[in-house]
């Protein structure tokens, strides 16, 4: 009976420990692709300024936009990745 019972703990200890990990992978894909989308939005919101300036015929000041918004961009992207990796550190 002792025996059955050692078996069922370490049992039950392994398969938390399994979940843990897997939930550390999900989360950190969640953190990855949330930084993919908040990029993928900043870059979207450079280039509506941009063609915004440009129907008013500000050539100039559409590129600094655009450009704002591609390094806005890339930033929220490095973000995720960023977070990704502190999270698949953790396991």
């Amino acid at each position: 009976m002792k025996i059955m019972l050692g078996i069922g703990i370490a049992l039950v200890s392994f398969l938390g420990l399994v979940t843990m990990g897997q939930a550390g992978e999900t989360k950190a894909k969640m953190e990855d692709a949330k930084g993919e989308v908040k990029g993928e939005m900043e870059e979207a919101k450079g280039e509506v300024k941009a063609l915004k300036e440009e129907a008013k015929g500000n050539d100039m000041k559409a590129t600094g936009e655009r450009a704002k918004g591609n390094i806005k961009g890339a930033v929220e992207k490095g973000k995720g990745d960023a977070k990704a990796l502190k999270e698949k550190m953790k396991d």
